[in-house]
């Protein structure tokens, strides 16, 4: 649902991975037109249960569960199993990103929209941060450093700040469109990929962020920033 919203949008279908509703067919189109995708259960999960599947050469299938890798023949078999695992809620499946690495560990970008009580009040970035995926993993759900997002963009040698305030203004606009849309929505945090050769991608909105890892940051001020946007 939220895809489509912004997919909507001519402003920022550009910055959105290819997405669709997980059906066999889409599943195999997807597969030859991108040879790498990723599978997600639409209800969210904060990362749980997220496949990536790649087509190696014409008939199979390497399939990756966080750390566990199996080499499959049929993805038919594999969606009967995850529609008996996922209770019908159904799963969507996305063109896979090359995201930028620090040492060789992708990482993507988390940045915080807010806006004031009143479906009138202005959009702001109250806060970001880079989650590093923790050896060995392929989501940044698993994470095994939380930093500043411009020692991210320098450690990957991608960008500098420019880079961030241009996923802000992304992700400003992704949040006014939502927020058009959920006149009572007051925050989301945005999941923000950089790839290797430096384009932003919108990978996901939450509604309900996970706020620790700002209390993690050196810099206290963004945390405090946000609770007082949460009030207000």
């Amino acid at each position: 649902m939220q895809y489509r919203i912004l997919q909507n949008s001519s402003s920022l279908a550009g910055w959105l991975p290819d997405t669709q509703l997980l059906k066999k067919d889409a599943l195999s189109k997807m597969l030859l037109q991108y040879q790498s995708v990723v599978l997600k259960p639409r209800d969210g999960s904060y990362g749980r249960d997220i496949l990536f599947i790649k087509r190696n050469g014409m008939n199979a299938y390497r399939i990756h569960n966080e750390k566990n890798a199996v080499t499959m023949r049929d993805t038919g078999k594999l969606l009967k199993e995850l529609r008996k695992k996922n209770r019908g809620l159904g799963y969507i499946v996305q063109r896979r990103l090359q995201l930028a690495q620090i040492g060789r560990k992708p990482f993507d970008i988390r940045i915080m929209a807010q806006r004031k009580k009143g479906s009138s009040s202005t959009w702001n970035v109250t806060g970001s941060y880079a989650k590093v995926a923790a050896q060995g993993y392929l989501v940044t759900n698993v994470t095994s450093q939380t930093i500043p997002v411009p020692e991210a963009l320098k450690l990957a040698r991608i960008g500098d700040r420019s880079l961030l305030v241009e996923a802000e203004r992304i992700a400003l606009l992704a949040a006014k469109r939502l927020g058009d849309r959920y006149p009572k929505l007051r925050q989301v945090g945005f999941d923000i990929g950089i790839d290797r050769k430096r384009r932003i991608w919108i990978i996901e909105g939450n509604y309900q962020p996970d706020l620790r890892p700002f209390r993690q940051l050196k810099d206290s001020s963004m945390h405090r920033r946000i609770l007082w946007y949460k009030k207000h």
